[in-house]
């Protein structure tokens, strides 16, 4: 367990913007940032967050809360290690009982295989540092490769033995389920034996954003030519090799600062730069690169560089990975090393300034660059300079910004020495078979959307649940006002000399949170919905226990639930703010102001609901029993009438 003021330090401290910020590229948004949503595909920001309030809210999910809620939605954690991860961003210490066998046993799969994946980790470090066969053999290779002890530290590099089931057995006697050892990879199963998938190899711990392990990268270093030179872990429910990017935990910050990524294409590259001095880069590990490893990149910058090496036959076959990055809108450039040369050795015989100048002077827009490519491959042959220009204009096609594509269009003309026209002919008809092709391929599908159409039609559209949104009203009532004070004009029902019944106005001072409370007290209205009730009353003791009422401090302790409601209230107004209204001349009302006239509008507006529904229970009533033997029943529905017509006088509604 961890102790109560650990977490009331963490959540002191942690900044949920700066947390946000290693995931996501944020924009100053008035007081608020915006950016893209980590947790959908999306091109438009609709993720919003307060440093005013620590919290945020992502609109195209509809998941929202405090810095807690965001670390445990992105990452999968649970609570106590949602708040390990911030302690430990934060510097602050963390006390903690050690895990018992039992415990171990109670947690989940996928936890249990992060724990396994950690474990392995601590293994494979303390096999290089502290073994005779890790310093001489796996040790000596980092240094050969140039790496300092700092860098081999950061990056968690390590060493597995030798020997058949050195980690297994390890593993093992420490209370590891072979279970969970097999599906993490780590172990291979073969019969009643077992063995590591990783011996005699150096290791590269594969990590995720946050820096939780999910799977290895390793280098066998002899000369045994029926074993593969890198092994990675097989896939499994933490690991993903296509939504993951080596390097990317290390990378996150420099990227969004720089405002630019590099990509490469394995482990020693990425290392080797970043010692450099060149921290913002990543690698897809030897893989194809993929739509969510360049959506990953997405949320924190537009602009990516690939860094190629100087082979020209690896070269062709990369410029696949080009198409996917341009789909999702990203500016892309290119950089080729000297034929020979790699990032990894460039990067060991240059310092950061002549890498980043060699960057700068050497990169091409990935258009210009593939099209130079294609004209040299094609040379004078008529039949390959047909290929490259309908591979080129299928690029540019992919483009969604359309001022872009006609400049790529221009470009490409020039360099290919063809026509605009016959590219813009040939975009054109390559535009419109696609959209066939999409055509062909949605028709069953938009037949089957159609039927359910038809049939959403013939189902009327269900009514708005008043009761809830006038209970919410009153919860977004208390979060934005509960302390402030004003003059309210109160209502309160008298008879005339002639017995009729009116509202006569009454004045009185008082803070929103009092007022609301005497209110609903006098009327002996409860609410009928449990999330808001049970807010409600917490949000009433915390008004008249506390001399300050501070929503940063207030949701942290609540479930996240609750949590996730009272988000949604409090940023609705940044909803709006995303929607731009103002462009089309639409001006939303500020609701960081108090106006004294929609607290008493929503009481009022409650009070006339609720009569309203009296008067439906006393009339299905009377028709129930038949009305003429119902007199005072029907009396009584004659006052509840009256009354809610003087409401509604009140709030200038026509009955």
């Amino acid at each position: 367990m961890i102790k109560k003021s650990t977490i009331d330090q963490v959540f002191e401290t942690a900044r949920v913007e700066e947390v946000i910020g290693d995931f996501v590229q944020l924009k100053k948004s008035g007081s608020n940032y915006k950016g893209l949503s980590p947790f959908t595909d999306e091109r438009t920001p609709s993720f919003m967050v307060s440093p005013a309030k620590q919290i945020w809210k992502d609109f195209s999910s509809g998941k929202g809360g405090n810095v807690v809620a965001f670390i445990m939605e992105h990452e999968h954690f649970s609570y106590p290690e949602a708040i390990k991860y911030l302690a430990k961003k934060y510097g602050i210490e963390i006390e903690e009982t050690q895990q018992t066998y039992e415990e171990k046993e109670q947690a989940d799969e996928r936890e249990s295989m992060f724990l396994v994946s950690e474990f392995a980790k601590d293994f494979f470090q303390r096999m290089l540092h502290k073994t005779d066969a890790g310093k001489a053999i796996g040790l000596s290779y980092f240094k050969e490769r140039g790496f300092s002890s700092e860098t081999i530290q950061k990056f968690d590099l390590g060493f597995s033995p030798e020997t058949w089931d050195a980690f297994s057995s390890e593993a093992l006697k420490k209370g590891y389920k072979l279970d969970y050892l097999e599906k993490t990879g780590l172990t291979i199963v073969k019969g009643e034996k077992q063995f590591d998938r990783f011996r005699g190899r150096v290791i590269f711990p594969i990590q995720s954003m946050s820096g939780r392990t999910l799977g290895f990268g390793g280098r066998i270093l002899t000369n045994d030519k029926k074993a593969a030179k890198y092994l990675n872990s097989p896939e499994s429910d933490i690991y993903h090799k296509s939504k993951v990017l080596y390097g990317i935990y290390h990378a996150k910050q420099s990227i969004a600062k720089e405002d630019t990524c590099f990509l490469v294409e394995g482990y020693t590259d990425v290392i080797q730069l970043h010692q450099s001095g060149i921290e913002n880069v990543v690698a897809s590990s030897g893989t194809a690169l993929t739509p969510d490893q360049i959506r990953l990149i997405r949320r924190l910058t537009q602009n990516i560089t690939i860094l190629f090496d100087g082979d020209p036959a690896g070269l062709r076959a990369s410029l696949r990975g080009l198409d996917l990055i341009l789909e999702q809108g990203m500016n892309v450039k290119v950089c080729t090393f000297p034929e020979g040369e790699d990032p990894d050795s460039f990067a060991r015989k240059n310092t950061q300034e002549d890498i980043s100048a060699y960057i700068n002077e050497q990169a091409k827009d990935v258009i210009r660059f593939k099209a130079s490519l294609l004209v040299e491959e094609a040379k004078n042959d008529p039949i390959k300079k047909a290929e490259a220009i309908r591979d080129m204009v299928g690029s540019i096609a992919k483009v969604p910004d359309h001022i872009q594509q006609e400049i790529y269009l221009q470009e490409c003309a020039k360099i290919m020495d063809i026509s605009e026209e016959v590219l813009y002919s040939s975009l054109a008809q390559l535009t419109a078979k696609n959209q066939r092709d999409n055509s062909k391929r949605n028709k069953k599908g938009n037949e089957n959307l159609r039927k359910v159409e038809e049939q959403a039609e013939q189902v009327s559209r269900p009514k708005v649940n008043q009761q809830f949104e006038l209970e919410r009203s009153i919860i977004s009532l208390l979060l934005r006002y509960g302390n402030e004070e004003d003059h309210f004009e109160d209502y309160i029902l008298k008879a005339d000399a002639e017995g009729e019944l009116a509202l006569e106005a009454e004045h009185q001072h008082a803070k929103v949170y009092e007022k609301i409370f005497l209110d609903l007290q006098e009327d002996e209205i409860e609410f009928t919905n449990e999330n808001f009730k049970s807010l409600y009353f917490k949000i009433i003791e915390e008004f008249s226990t506390k001399e300050e009422f501070k929503i940063e401090t207030f949701i942290n302790h609540l479930s996240p639930e609750e949590a996730k409601e009272i988000t949604s209230i409090l940023m609705q107004n940044e909803r709006d703010v995303l929607h731009r209204w103002e462009d089309q001349d639409i001006f939303v009302k500020d609701k960081n102001e108090l106006e004294a006239r929609e607290v008493n509008e929503t009481i009022l507006n409650l009070r006339r609901y609720l009569i309203k529904q009296k008067v439906q229970e006393l009339m299905q009533s009377v028709l129930e029993k038949k009305a003429e033997h119902n007199p005072e029943v029907l009396e009584e529905v004659k006052e509840y009438k009256s009354l809610e017509i003087i409401i509604s006088q009140k709030l200038n509604r026509v009955i």
